[in-house]
C-alpha cells in the first residue's frame, strides 16, 4: 500500500454521539457520512468476528483520493467505498485499481448493505 491512513471507529455510534454532544436527528446532522461510515465499519467488525473472518482491515489513501475500506486475505483486496446517499456519485482511485487488482470494489449504500454486516 502507498500510505496507510489511521481512522478511529466507535463500537457503537450512541458512545460517538455522547462524546459529540450531538444527538440531533439525522436529516439535521452535518456528520450523517461520518455516522454512516462508522456504522458499517463496526458492524462489519462484529459479523466477521462472529464469524471467525479474520481479514486486514485496510484503509487507503492519496492526496487526492481515498477508499473508505478495504480488507485483504490471502493476498486479495476487497474494496468498499460507503455512500449514505444512494444517488451520490462514487469512484475508485485509478491509481489504487491498477496496482491492486481487487477482486472486488463495491459502493455500499442504504438499499444494499445488509448483506455487508450480515442482515
Amino acid at each position: 500500500m502507498r500510505r496507510l491512513c489511521h481512522k478511529i471507529y466507535f463500537y457503537d455510534n450512541g458512545i460517538r454521539n455522547a462524546v459529540l454532544a450531538d444527538f440531533k436527528p439525522l436529516n439535521l446532522r452535518a456528520d450523517v457520512g461520518a455516522l454512516w461510515e462508522n456504522f458499517l465499519v463496526s458492524e462489519r467488525q462484529k459479523y466477521l468476528h462472529y464469524h471467525q473472518q479474520w481479514v486486514r482491515t485496510i484503509f487507503w489513501r492519496t492526496y487526492q483520493q481515498g477508499i473508505d475500506y478495504i480488507e485483504e486475505s490471502d493476498g486479495s483486496f476487497r474494496a468498499f467505498e460507503f455512500k449514505w446517499n444512494p444517488n451520490a456519485k462514487a469512484r475508485f482511485s485509478q491509481t489504487f485499481l491498477q496496482s491492486y487488482s481487487p477482486a472486488q470494489t463495491d459502493i455500499l449504500h442504504g438499499d444494499n448493505f445488509e448483506p455487508f454486516v450480515g442482515i
